[in-house]
């Protein structure tokens, strides 16, 4: 299949695109993302493809954007809901987790809710504690809900089209600091299916495990510990929920060390369940303890200089494999 260079946002606004092409029951609803296109412009040109009954403005209610979305879903329609940024989908918890993730345990086969929320997450921007959140770690636990995280403009591209065809909630989350992120992405029909982790980069000597933005300074980690004849591992975990448990044990299998990186908040987040599934799974296989980066427990930032010095880095990411190397 032939490949061009496109941005991760448009490889987003190209699997809206060609899902609200393929079926008439996908539309996307949210704030501001009809004639401005979104607050990151995801969705800029959609409206005059589409119409306004497919690309649907809503007032500032987070909680009734995903209250909507949710009844459409369990009624027939595939909708995309975006929140603009992803602190503010803390107003609609009770609509996400109490009820679209639960809908089809308690009807079965009576309700599916085949719905995508979309949200941007992640610092470095310097927008400041309450617009620089990475809270995936908190839906990990949801049952019933689907969290997806690429790094990439064609898993993004691949996941969006997987996640809109799920018959299941899929809460999917776009890092800010890669809407601009230019990288190949196949020309036609793809999909990436849910559940599945990549390994970007082959090694043995230690594995350097993350998603999202965190999986791009991981290669860049990767890059800067070959020069010192050392062969790290890269493994994209790309989907949350479900946890590729499997592709991880068999990198730590292999190489025996492991340094597990996220941006939220250490305590409590993705790399305690990830790196207890290690221990669970290949604790015999390890020669060093393991090591987990990501934010101290404080608010961000924002000024840059303060936000830098919160935030996992590729020269970090390095420092923590040479201490599993001893």
């Amino acid at each position: 299949m032939a490949e061009r260079e496109i941005y991760y946002s448009w490889a987003l606004r190209e699997a809206l695109a060609e899902e609200m092409e393929r079926d008439a029951r996908v539309f996307c609803i949210g704030e501001d993302i009809a004639e401005y296109g979104g607050a990151f412009k995801v969705t800029e040109g959609l409206l005059e493809r589409f119409g306004p009954q497919r690309v649907r403005n809503t007032p500032i209610s987070e909680n009734t954007i995903v209250g909507v979305a949710t009844g459409a879903a369990v009624n027939g329609m595939r909708p995309v809901a975006e929140i603009m940024f992803m602190d503010f989908i803390t107003l609609a918890m009770d609509q996400l987790v109490n009820h679209a993730a639960k809908y089809r345990y308690m009807y079965g086969p009576q309700a599916r809710v085949p719905l995508v929320v979309r949200t941007p997450a992640g610092a470095g921007r310097g927008y400041g504690a309450t617009h620089s959140q990475s809270l995936e770690g908190w839906f990990m636990g949801v049952p019933g809900l689907k969290v997806v995280a690429p790094s990439s403009p064609a898993d993004a591209k691949g996941l969006l089209k997987s996640a809109i065809r799920d018959d299941n909630p899929v809460l999917f989350v776009e890092h800010k600091l890669l809407y601009g992120k230019r990288g190949p992405v196949p020309e036609g029909e793809y999909l990436t299916p849910i559940g599945e982790a990549a390994v970007l980069r082959e090694g043995d000597d230690v594995s350097l495990i993350s998603y999202s933005r965190m999986a791009t300074e991981c290669l860049a980690a990767a890059d800067m510990l070959q020069a010192e004849g050392i062969r790290a591992e890269v493994i994209d975990l790309r989907t949350l929920a479900p946890l590729d448990a499997d592709t991880v044990a068999v990198s730590v299998e292999k190489t025996g060390k492991a340094v597990l990186v996220e941006e939220g908040v250490v305590f409590g987040g993705v790399c305690a369940e990830v790196g207890f599934r290690i221990v669970e799974e290949c604790f015999e296989y390890l020669e060093a303890p393991l090591v987990r980066l990501g934010q101290p427990m404080a608010p961000i930032p924002c000024a840059a200089s303060l936000e830098r010095r919160m935030l996992p880095n590729a020269n970090s990411i390095a420092d923590a494999a040479r201490q599993v190397l001893g």
